[in-house]
């Protein structure tokens, strides 16, 4: 497990933080219902190469959950530009997944931050997008906050079982679970939910455009919530070359194949060095 200790106070909200290794910075960006943990078994391998920071977003895993709080894609790339701010960073490699995706291309296309590299992963980035459950649960956020323990705990599960193309371990559906369970934890699962809304990936995906870094877009070819095609459309938009499509993987390609994750952020630490030294 990635250990967060650090705490900082973000437009009202509580963040929770941590960072391990030694060298440039690149910063890692969960997608949901994850949390940061969904690196724990990626991010390591980087440690003797990069100084790597990663959070919980706002009303995610460790950070603060409470009744009434904006969590949505409109707050997130926000709280990023704080964070920024607050590690003294600057053009930091990116590491992104889910809606940790929209997070970073909304920063970076509204907000003006500014990466040496990125590799984004089954992002959520162009229309339409959200599953059958996602609808249902905005027109009946209350009634699913409200659902017995067992009732939730079970569906939980299965939704988060739907990421992956090959079943989940015990471990990492406790893992993945854990954030949401109990009397501020199933709440705050169904209140992200309610709140994911197309129109922050709409008033950004006009915007699209090559960025002005490296960028490898990674996409698991069984995804069942956002479909490959979506991978191949935003690697023509915002990079100089095609998606890489990742056989017999689902969406949340942590868990399905890991080890692609890893290959392709150290392919990026070469072609950023190359880059660097070009500019010398």
């Amino acid at each position: 497990m990635l250990n967060l200790p650090h705490e900082l106070r973000i437009n009202g909200n509580d963040v929770r933080w941590g960072k391990i290794g030694s060298g440039p910075p690149l910063v890692a960006v969960h997608g949901t219902p994850f949390s940061s943990q969904v690196w724990r078994r990626i991010i390591p391998h980087f440690a003797s190469h990069r100084t790597i920071y990663y959070f919980d977003m706002v009303g995610y895993g460790q950070s603060e959950m409470r009744e009434g709080q904006d969590v949505s894609l409109g707050v997130q790339n926000d709280v990023l530009a704080n964070l920024f701010r607050e590690w003294n960073i600057d053009r930091p490699e990116m590491l992104a997944h889910d809606f940790g995706g929209a997070t970073v291309l909304r920063a970076y296309f509204l907000n003006g931050l500014r990466y040496s590299a990125l590799t984004i992963i089954d992002a959520v980035a162009l229309s339409p997008w959200g599953s059958p459950l996602v609808q249902h649960v905005r027109q009946h956020e209350m009634a699913f906050s409200g659902m017995p323990d067992y009732i939730h705990r079970a569906v939980l599960r299965a939704y988060l079982q739907t990421a992956a193309r090959s079943p989940l371990s015990e471990e990492a559906l406790n893992i993945y679970s854990a954030p949401w369970i109990g009397p501020v934890g199933q709440p705050a699962f169904y209140r992200q939910i309610a709140q994911m809304d197309q129109r922050f990936t709409d008033e950004i995906e006009t915007l699209y455009t090559r960025m002005d870094c490296p960028v490898t877009v990674l996409w698991g070819k069984d995804d069942d919530w956002i479909p490959y095609e979506m991978g191949e459309r935003l690697a023509a938009l915002i990079s100089a070359h095609r998606c890489t499509l990742l056989p017999e993987t689902g969406h949340l390609v942590q868990e399905d194949c890991p080890e692609a994750i890893v290959a392709a952020v150290l392919k990026s630490f070469r072609v950023t060095r190359n880059t660097l030294d070009e500019d010398q």
